[in-house]
């Protein structure tokens, strides 16, 4: 009896660092003399690339496997299904309870830089410069799915980039949980004194995350990677997300000014216009900061566009606190907003410490009304997010 053909499928879930890491499992695949499909019901193996953002993220997961699993039952070969991405901040005991369908699970931190990517994109590519985070905000499973953050060495990156730009790439895409820290997750508290020295920062400007100092005489990392980066003729324009607002440096703003290659779209996550839920949220700046930042943006880059993350119904999250929001929503303007209803995570700590009391039916009221204000207001100035 032949052999089944060594082919796979690979169904991805989540966001553009899934995707990424979708091509990046392709390209594994590919060097060991595997042949991609496009129906999961030919492989002799399926890779599902999970999110775990919020519950409903799960719960299309779950939807898939089981509709992989009520087809087998009639059909064979069964192919063999790996699960990997976000969901894997779960036990392996606990997927194998959640997900008996499942046959292996791949660490997302085991998805590697070894092998070519398989991109099917000819312009555009995406470039992962860091993993995981160090910021922990109280309602993301992040730090737990991914780890703590790791950037990869600047020469890589560009070893990278120069080979998407001989293969004709001309434009990039910058990936990271907070692009921002990109270098900088071995600098320590010593660093604090340094940065007071700064004749442009005061105490209220330095961010909390300690872990993302550098020394007050030097160019943030992330500003260097962009300029290494600009110097590659053939690369036309650099993008990048996400970025956290509470190291958004000068040095940073001052280059996106300076150098037409860099897109004028800008993400910025605000997560809620009300500092009491920021600081549930554990985020560490407040909607004052968020206002400065703003303006230090639109004053430098006149054509910014600029993008956002909000949630609502994040727990004991009142009218008023809504309010806020809507307020800072109608002062900032944004192009475009990702509103999401907030869904409790296990293993978060927002999940351990409140009780999520905002009911469905309100969380869907607030997003529909953010998201009437904000994105079919500005529906067709929205930015192209590839």
């Amino acid at each position: 009896m032949p052999s089944q053909p060594r082919t796979f499928f690979i169904k991805t879930f989540g966001c553009q660092a899934n995707k990424s890491d979708s091509e990046r499992i392709a390209g594994d695949y590919l060097s060991r003399g595997y042949t991609e499909v496009l129906d999961w019901r030919s492989a002799s193996e399926v890779v599902v690339n999970t999110c775990s953002v919020r519950q409903r993220a799960e719960d299309r997961v779950k939807g898939f496997l089981r509709n992989l699993e009520k087809y087998y039952l009639e059909h064979s070969p069964k192919p063999k299904v790996i699960l990997t991405g976000c969901m894997t901040h779960y036990s392996q005991t606990k997927l194998y309870e959640l997900l008996p369908q499942i046959d292996e699970i791949l660490p997302i931190n085991e998805v590697g830089f070894n092998q070519t990517a398989l991109r099917k994109d000819q312009y555009h590519a995406w470039v992962p410069i860091s993993s995981g985070c160090n910021s922990f905000c109280t309602f993301c499973i992040v730090p737990y799915s991914r780890g703590r953050e790791q950037s990869r060495p600047l020469k890589d990156i560009l070893q990278e980039v120069n080979q998407l730009a001989s293969q004709g790439y001309q434009e990039i895409t910058l990936l990271g949980q907070n692009v921002n820290s990109y270098g900088l997750e071995k600098a320590g508290i010593g660093y604090r004194k340094l940065l007071m020295s700064r004749s442009s920062f005061s105490l209220n400007d330095i961010p909390t995350n300690e872990s993302q100092y550098f020394h007050p005489q030097e160019t943030p990392p992330f500003v260097k990677l962009l300029q290494e980066i600009s110097r590659i003729p053939r690369i036309k324009k650099i993008k990048f997300m996400t970025s956290n607002p509470w190291d958004f440096w000068d040095e940073l703003i001052e280059e996106i000014a300076n150098n037409p290659k860099i897109d004028r779209y800008i993400h910025l996550p605000i997560q809620s216009g009300s500092d009491r839920i920021l600081k549930l949220m554990n985020r560490g700046y407040t909607t004052a900061d968020y206002k400065k930042l703003v303006t230090k943006l639109k004053t430098r880059i006149p054509d910014l566009v600029l993008g956002t993350d909000i949630i609502v119904g994040f727990p004991s999250e009142t009218k008023a606190d809504f309010e806020q929001t809507l307020s800072l929503a109608k002062q900032i303007d944004w192009h475009i907003a990702f509103v999401a209803q907030y869904s409790p995570r296990p293993g978060t700590a927002s999940h351990r410490l409140y009780q999520d009391d905002v009911s469905p039916q309100e969380k869907k009221r607030r997003w529909t009304i953010l998201d009437d204000l904000i994105n079919k207001k500005h529906l067709h100035e929205r930015p192209l997010i590839n």
